[in-house]
């Protein structure tokens, strides 16, 4: 099964005249009770952050987040004792588990471009953590790159508490490349720019797809393309 969800069908928000947001599961003022998670993903929002604005201190608990950075630099501290910047290229992972307070703010002259990501944890009751990567995923060409994953077949790899990976994707005009799957897990990708077919249907920027029941999910460049590809199990008990 396969379910195109358009760019135009996002939800747009806004906070003040500093965060430009788009939310691709329900999320703060936008609530739809058939769109509320997918897997054990939680959240999944595309966030722009004008310069020397953030989100300030907040807490969070019981939940995997992961922030993947595309644009800028993004300064994180938290009350564990972690101050951070992380720049284009990097990957953070929060464990919030019995409870952390955190910051995330941009404090340069230019935009911050940053992924939100948060995943329901295979356990509760977890130590709060914190890891970050800087993994320079956005060199790579007519590929996958796992950026942060519960499977431990993967290394080089940040590690997140739950059974899900996180992958960035870029495919050049006329490059294939199959992901392989299972029939117990589902997928979803989201065009960054560019455009794509997934198992020939067309995808487009800002464009996400929803699979489940696969073995093979087939990708291919119409144009130059960037995406996220998200794996998750699809059975709840599996997280």
């Amino acid at each position: 099964m396969i379910t195109l969800i358009t760019a135009a069908e996002r939800h747009n928000a806004e906070v003040g005249d500093w965060l430009k947001s788009t939310y691709l599961l329900s999320f703060a003022d936008y609530y739809d009770p058939k769109n509320v998670e997918y897997g054990p993903l939680r959240v999944f929002n595309e966030d722009i952050i004008k310069p020397h604005a953030g989100f300030p201190s907040h807490p969070h608990a019981e939940m995997e987040i992961v922030n993947v950075v595309l644009d800028g630099e993004l300064t994180y501290k938290d009350d564990l004792g972690h101050e951070v910047t992380a720049k284009a290229g990097s990957v953070q992972r929060i464990t919030a588990g019995t409870g952390i307070n955190v910051s995330a703010t941009n404090n340069t002259d230019n935009p911050l471009h940053v992924f939100q990501l948060w995943f329901l944890p295979n356990k509760r009751g977890l130590a709060p953590s914190y890891e970050h990567m800087s993994l320079d995923f956005l060199d790579t060409s007519n590929d996958l790159v796992p950026l942060v994953t519960g499977q431990k077949v993967l290394e080089n790899v940040t590690y997140m508490n739950s059974n899900s990976t996180v992958y960035y994707g870029s495919l050049g005009q006329g490059e294939n490349y199959d992901f392989k799957t299972f029939k117990i897990r589902k997928t979803l990708i989201y065009v960054i720019d560019g455009s794509m077919l997934v198992n020939n249907m067309e995808v487009d920027k800002n464009d996400q797809v929803r699979l489940e029941f696969l073995d093979v999910v087939s990708l291919h460049g119409r144009a130059d393309a960037r995406f996220l590809l998200i794996d998750v199990p699809a059975a709840e008990a599996n997280y």
